[in-house]
């Protein structure tokens, strides 16, 4: 999910604690206990699912959303030309072909007829394109115009003065079929087509978009229920969309999104039977525990997410060859295999390159990745050198949101720093997921921030260029490097993906060297949900998949 998704990691009640391991060394001070929204979910209708949900940081239009609070909804909101299944694999939805020329640089697109959005309209192929033109306009402001780039004509659009907003490579040739021209070739094209931006929108929408996100109309397998469906800063409720004609048809009543804003509320509402599912991973404090907890109902297993956290570029002492030093020192200062046993239990693996394993065909042996192993001599070293061209005067902040059980991880990476560097660091805290991404999308943020990245489609592609390249809908640090775009381009534009290996593992090294993040690690979606429920299926992302959830009327209260 996006950042297209900076993914919140869960935490759970304080009333667990962390193991004797977790000593002085990692966590420097105590804990502080945060507080929370509870929920009385007793009114939920019979067979509706109750899950672990974020405040949306925007309205919910899919060219606007790259975070998870927003992101996790509109998927069941909207269906688009193809799906990811269970494992990852691309399976067509609205599509019914996508066919490429022999270079892959136009791809003619049919849809299968019938479809409807769920006001009754029509799901066309104007549907589409005139949602990605909206989507890459550039007065339109959309966060994930990037996502358009490939497109040919892309670069006509973007201006914000612009008043022509049509793309030239998106024609409509009949109301089912329309072909998409790329200014490059790209094999790998269609995969991306189930991502949240490239869903298609409603006429309606464009005469208010934004009362459009507060209520969005979508063609996916659940529609918001009439009324009040979104209670700010509490929950969303939808039901399931009568009109859907997808494959995926809901097995319960409903979804309702519950927005915590502590995730130990939200654990003890799971052990209380007023929550259904925690989402794609519990908190750290809960990490010894939770697989006994739900002996019958839990999740351990590794997922296509990141972690990291980002360090912008427009930081004092952060820029040029002082900046590259720094990063480097700061990384290598960064205990990882400690942290992720003593805080994660080992329900993390320290990172070695910018992608994730699970993803497969990824180099775990990327050029300049000795800088993600722990190396305080190293780091000192370098330190000093960077204190040769400016000394260091400051102090070092990591920003996260406190609702998202970050605490222990930021307090033990920057205790590392002052025992390695001797420097001042701390974590601050944002109380909700939306505070801490409105700071950062607005660039008024001043200190480097947490980042996690679940995977939007199963490709090293939407792990690196979303986030590295230069204007891209993540890249929330402005890091630009022109040799890393063209790597980049030449990845996408390969005729097969062992021939983009080559381009991957070269754009990673300069990743290496200029660290515009500094990854910590993979998670595992260790997750838990309530036992009574059937047909949970965690998916190759780490959420489960709720269509498939089953939900007995009553479900037994524990």
């Amino acid at each position: 999910m996006t950042n297209a998704h900076s993914l919140p990691l869960p935490s759970r009640r304080l009333r667990r604690t962390l193991a004797a391991g977790a000593s002085a060394l990692l966590l420097a001070g105590s804990l502080t206990t945060l507080t929370g929204c509870g929920n009385d979910n007793n009114a939920t209708p019979a067979g509706v699912i109750r899950v672990y949900g974020s405040e949306p940081q925007h309205p919910l239009i899919p060219t606007n959303t790259n975070e998870v609070g927003g992101g996790d909804i509109l998927l069941y909101l909207f269906s688009g030309l193809i799906r990811y299944d269970n494992d990852g694999k691309m399976v067509l939805a609205h599509a019914k072909s996508i066919k490429a020329n022999s270079n892959s640089t136009k791809f003619t697109i049919t849809l299968k007829p019938g479809w409807t959005f769920s006001n009754g309209e029509p799901v066309t192929a104007q549907s589409y394109v005139d949602a990605w033109n909206y989507g890459a306009c550039g007065k339109n402001m959309q966060l994930n115009q990037s996502f358009f780039s490939t497109i040919d004509g892309y670069e006509d659009v973007i201006p914000e003065d612009n008043t022509d907003c049509h793309m030239r490579g998106l024609t409509v040739t009949s109301p089912l079929s329309f072909t998409v021209t790329l200014n490059q070739p790209e094999a790998g094209f269609p995969l991306r087509l189930g991502h949240i931006p490239y869903m298609p929108l409603p006429r309606i929408a464009y005469k208010d978009i934004k009362s459009f996100g507060e209520h969005p109309i979508g063609n996916g397998p659940y529609k918001l229920v009439d009324g009040k469906a979104w209670l700010h800063n509490d929950r969303v409720l939808a039901e399931v969309n009568p009109r859907y004609k997808g494959d995926l048809t809901p097995h319960n009543k409903g979804i309702w999104w519950i927005f915590y804003t502590s995730l130990d509320t939200a654990y003890a509402d799971l052990l209380g039977g007023q929550l259904d599912t925690i989402g794609n991973t519990v908190g750290s404090t809960a990490l010894p525990n939770f697989q006994t907890d739900f002996p019958t109902s839990y999740n351990n297993k590794p997922t296509a997410s990141s972690s990291a956290f980002v360090i912008p570029e427009w930081l004092p002492h952060f820029q040029g060859e002082e900046g590259r030093l720094r990063r480097a020192a700061i990384s290598m200062s960064i205990n990882r295999p400690l942290i992720t046993d003593k805080i994660f239990f080992g329900t993390r693996t320290p990172a070695k390159e910018f992608t994730s394993p699970t993803l497969g065909d990824v180099d775990l042996n990327v050029p300049g990745n000795d800088v993600l192993t722990y190396n305080p001599d190293k780091a000192r070293k370098l330190w000093k050198q960077a204190n040769s061209i400016k000394p260091w005067n400051d102090t070092f902040q990591i920003g996260y949101n406190a609702d998202g059980g970050n605490q222990q991880w930021v307090d033990a990476v920057c205790n590392n720093l002052h025992q390695v560097l001797g420097i001042t660091a701390y974590g601050k805290a944002y109380p909700t997921f939306k505070q801490f991404r409105d700071e950062i999308t607005q660039r008024t943020i001043k200190i480097a921030f947490r980042s996690g990245w679940a995977g939007d489609y199963p490709s090293v592609y939407n792990f690196l260029q979303p986030l590295y390249m230069t204007g891209a809908s993540s890249n929330d640090g402005n890091y630009s490097s022109p040799a890393f775009d063209k790597l980049i381009s030449q990845a996408a534009a390969a005729s097969s993906i062992n021939e983009s290996k080559k381009f991957y593992r070269k754009a990673q090294a300069i990743l290496m060297r200029d660290l515009p993040a500094i990854p910590l690690w993979y998670p595992n979606a260790s997750t838990a949900w309530n036992p009574e429920l059937k047909g949970v299926h965690i998916m190759w992302n780490g959420y489960p998949n709720y269509t498939l959830i089953e939900k007995p009327t009553p479900v037994k209260e524990k």
